[in-house]
């Protein structure tokens, strides 16, 4: 995932690591969500699947959990920036494999856990994503979920 704004390049290779240019990253060590950035995606009018009131739930939940939020405006570059230890956190639905494939190689070589909203590993099929440290993707899971539940209510 190239940044030309910034000249960054961020790379990675399963079981070889991912890098920043040419140094390693790993995702942040944060351990409560209170104490974190994340970042997600903005569903858009006339994009098949987008939901702006699950959205808006979701985003509710975890702007209540977290310090902030933030948006690049590119998933390939979201993903980058949690392998990066820049966020900490990051989802998006509905979301396409050509944004987040490389970004799921790139979370993952840098210690972080990927998955789709229900924890599985259909991304591309559910066309979703989620990730961060095994505990942060786990407590923002959590809040996905209990977003869910309070529109159902």
């Amino acid at each position: 995932v190239y940044n030309p704004v910034s000249d960054e390049l961020f790379s990675a290779e399963r079981g070889s690591g991912a890098f920043l240019n040419d140094r390693r990253m790993r995702v942040a060590a944060r351990r409560d969500m209170t104490d974190c950035v994340i970042g997600c995606g903005i569903p858009y009018l006339g994009r098949k699947g987008s939901d702006h009131g699950r959205f808006l739930l979701e985003l509710r939940e975890v702007m209540m959990n977290s310090v902030g939020m933030r948006r690049a405006g590119a998933a390939a570059l979201d993903l980058a920036y949690v392998a990066a230890g820049r966020l900490d956190a990051y989802w998006e639905n509905p979301i396409s494999a050509w944004d987040i494939a490389a970004g799921i190689v790139l979370v993952r070589e840098a210690g972080g856990f990927v998955s789709d909203i229900n924890g599985g590993q259909a991304m591309f099929d559910r066309k979703e994503v989620a990730c961060g440290n095994e505990r942060l993707h786990k407590q923002l899971l959590d809040l996905i979920h209990k977003a869910a539940k309070t529109g159902k209510s």
